[in-house]
């Protein structure tokens, strides 16, 4: 397990990442609070598949048909070509947003836009103007759910601007926060305090998914008891649902078997960390549970630009998540099968008319008791690095057998990382 030391030292860098980055579809998400509650910013998964509502709520819903204005721009260069490519790309353009939903009365982006990044260390200094407006960009493109936390800089505080410059856009879109709190008594008036302060941060009267994380499973009488003041807070109207972040499956089913309902898990999955497909993925399917997915792209490495490269240097680990991700690709196989990996994804991406990243997204969205795959946004900083346009081809194919078989090829070939690194989320809690 001496690899997993050199995991944690790469995590100590960015240790707010725990938690990073859905759904079935469902009806749009109207909230009941007022829209001119606006507080200062001040900074310190269910049921089994459910294809065929998807359809009928993307049809009676009129969902967002993106029309050919920016999403455009991405593809002016291939729009006269004459390869099959380009004329894949050219009627994929306008795919809408699939949506899905975590329960009944909680709708979600399959492709949820991730804030983590406005906690700093992330190659940019966050302007909150520019984020709000690149938050309208993504919500008039279809993806309304964003993933922010407690811990993610002023990720909360920003959907409180947001729904005071776009109340009506508010009213449409999903915000999932987290609670990361350090393991210790855990009475009504600690955890209460701790809602109330992000509803506060937020500007609502009810938390529309609270994903909570705890550090130390030894400790599990502290976060049982947690759980249970806040699924008393659900009843109480504060939170509408329960979930959890980086759980492993037996806490997971140790959480659930003491009567709290969570709903959903959100944990890393990409094609380099396949460990949910061990025992998360059936334990989840078996009792409803959806998954959340971060770490998609391994920080951006699962893309166009890292094909053929084959060594990286100083500008290469620009954000923080870059050190986190290199050091799982090390784990699963080293940067030459990785390289391996990114080859067979770009046969694939030029397949479909579409990139490395959104085949890698593409493979998370179609595995079991996924509900929605996180990808974390720079907002603000230019616009590719919001990842709207590109986020919309994730839409627009579905990988066959032979695209499948193609990529099991390679990652057939990698460590195991169930054995070298635990189950989902044991990176984040040191066991010996």
């Amino acid at each position: 397990m001496s690899r997993r030391v050199v995991l944690l030292g790469a995590l100590s860098l960015a240790i707010t990442d725990a938690f990073a980055p859905g759904p079935s579809p469902g009806q749009l998400h109207v909230r009941s609070a007022s829209r001119s509650s606006i507080c200062s910013l001040s900074m310190q998964h269910r049921g089994s598949s459910h294809d065929k509502a998807d359809a009928d709520c993307l049809d009676n819903m009129g969902r967002r048909r993106v029309t050919l204005g920016g999403a455009a721009l991405a593809a002016g260069a291939v729009l006269g070509g004459d390869s099959v490519g380009a004329k894949v790309l050219a009627e994929n353009v306008a795919s809408p947003v699939e949506l899905g939903r975590i329960s009944s009365d909680l709708p979600c982006a399959k492709v949820l836009t991730g804030m983590w990044q406005l906690s700093g260390a992330h190659g940019y200094k966050p302007d909150k103007a520019k984020a709000i407006d690149a938050m309208k960009v993504a919500v008039d493109a279809g993806f309304t759910t964003f993933d922010v936390a407690d811990i993610y800089g002023e990720s909360e505080p920003i959907t409180n601007l947001f729904r005071g410059k776009y109340p009506e856009l508010w009213d449409k879109s999903q915000f999932y926060t987290k609670w990361v709190p350090m393991p210790g008594p855990m009475p009504r008036e600690v955890v209460e305090a701790a809602v109330n302060k992000r509803l506060k941060r937020m500007g609502t009267d009810k938390l529309d998914l609270l994903q909570f994380h705890w550090w130390d499973y030894g400790s599990k009488d502290q976060y049982l008891e947690a759980m249970g003041h806040m699924q008393d807070m659900v009843k109480e109207g504060k939170i509408k649902h329960l979930a959890v972040t980086n759980f492993d499956t037996a806490n997971l089913k140790a959480s659930r078997d003491a009567g709290i309902d969570l709903v959903s898990n959100q944990v890393q999955f990409s094609l380099i960390d396949q460990r949910p497909l061990q025992k998360m993925v059936p334990y989840c399917e078996k009792e409803g549970v959806k998954l959340l997915a971060y770490g998609t792209v391994c920080g951006g490495f699962l893309s166009d630009a890292y094909v053929g490269k084959a060594k990286l240097t100083k500008k290469d680990f620009d954000t923080a998540s870059k050190g986190k991700y290199y050091n799982m690709i090390e784990m699963w196989g080293g940067w030459p099968l990785f390289q391996e990996l990114l080859a067979s994804l770009k046969k694939i991406g030029d397949k479909h008319g579409v990139s490395v990243t959104n085949v890698a997204t593409r493979w998370v969205l179609e595995q079991p008791t996924v509900a929605g795959a996180i990808v974390g946004a720079r907002l603000g900083l230019r616009p590719t690095t919001d990842h709207t346009d590109s986020n919309l081809k994730v839409f627009s194919f579905k990988l066959d057998d032979e695209d499948k078989a193609s990529i099991a090829a390679v990652t057939s070939k990698s460590n195991d990382l169930m054995a070298v690194v635990g189950d989902c989320g044991d990176e984040y809690r040191n066991r010996a």
